[in-house]
């Protein structure tokens, strides 16, 4: 009877077939497993005649190399069959895929980070999702200043409405990012930081949203106006050119005092005066500034002891100086034909 039994799996396995790679590992498992039909005939085998095991030992190795060759035989033709079906053909011309680019805001980005690292300023980033503390209070805005209202800022939460530095918002400025690294680092230091910020604002061609700025700072014993005028020329000089002159006109920023606003003469008509400058030959880039004593304190630096000085600008403003793009949607909508204009600035 066993003998019979392994003359019928002898054929069964002669004339085995598989459509793919997945039949042949059912036929693996059938035949050659733990579980399958030749490893079940070793325990019919324990039970023959003595003299019997010999012929029908040799049977069952017989069946078994069989199988064993016959499931890699039908393995090896379907893997090398399914490699010639497959759909890329090596020897094709490469398909034309279309490169893309650095978005504009990243070319001019990354052009001020470069210029200030030259200058020894290093990168410091904070949180865009931040607490009123670091983004006003540490930076000696005012209880009723108008940025700490909903029409200017977007709030999230109200955690303690006693306590207005607790609420969490959309930071409105960089500005905060400087307040959380001076409260954890000793001067001296000189950082950048840039990143996207939001102000609830309009959006039309001229506002948005959400924009991009880079902000600097620098703190030590002894810094004066003249180290930032020096440092903000240089800037200006090395992103437009080495003609550019620049102005500094006062202003008014609650972290800063003495402020300025910082004005680069007009690179397109020279200073002269034209279209783009409002024929005044001057176009405002930035705001700049002595570190207010007051934040010093407020994050645990000895103003006594140490000054500094901080200026910022929004990317999207310089990047309209050097590109002369007119509405600033443009640079948020993804629109393939105003990217591959920036092709060549890459």
């Amino acid at each position: 009877m066993l003998l019979e039994k392994i003359e019928s799996l002898l054929n069964e396995v002669s004339s085995l077939s598989a459509k793919n790679t997945d039949e042949v590992e059912q036929l693996r498992l059938k035949y050659l497993s733990k579980k399958g039909e030749i490893n079940a005939l070793m325990s019919d085998f324990r039970d023959i005649a003595a003299e019997q095991k010999k012929t029908i030992g040799v049977k069952i190795n017989e069946l078994k190399q069989t199988a064993t060759e016959k499931i890699n035989s039908l393995r090896e033709q379907l893997t090398e069959t399914e490699s010639q079906s497959d759909d890329i053909d090596l020897t094709r011309t490469a398909y034309p895929i279309k490169l893309g680019t650095r978005h504009p805001l990243s070319i001019v980005k990354n052009e001020i980070i470069d210029i200030f690292q030259r200058m020894g300023f290093v990168l410091a980033d904070g949180p865009e999702i931040d607490d009123d503390k670091h983004v006003f209070t540490m930076l000696n805005f005012a209880a009723d200043h108008p940025a700490r209202d909903m029409q200017d800022t977007f709030f999230i939460e109200q955690s303690d409405p006693n306590d207005v530095t607790k609420n969490i918002l959309l930071r409105s400025h960089t500005s905060g990012d400087q307040s959380h690294f001076m409260e954890k680092h000793e001067p001296p230091f000189r950082i950048l930081c840039p990143g996207r910020v939001y102000r609830n604002e309009a959006i039309s061609a001229r506002a948005h949203c959400f924009f991009h700025q880079v902000e600097g700072l620098y703190v030590d014993k002894n810094v004066n106006f003249t180290d930032l005028k020096q440092v903000l020329l240089t800037f200006a000089r090395e992103m437009f050119g080495p003609d550019t002159k620049i102005r500094l006109r006062p202003s008014y920023f609650p972290f800063t005092e003495p402020s300025a606003e910082m004005d680069i003469s007009c690179h397109i008509c020279g200073g002269k005066g034209c279209g783009f400058c409002k024929h005044t030959g001057w176009v405002e880039i930035l705001g700049c500034g002595m570190v207010d004593p007051n934040v010093l304190e407020a994050c645990g630096i000895d103003s006594k002891v140490y000054s500094g000085y901080a200026f910022g600008m929004g990317v999207e403003r310089i990047t309209n100086l050097k590109y002369r793009v007119s509405d600033l949607r443009m640079f948020s909508e993804n629109d393939t034909r105003f990217l591959k204009e920036f092709e060549s600035a890459n």
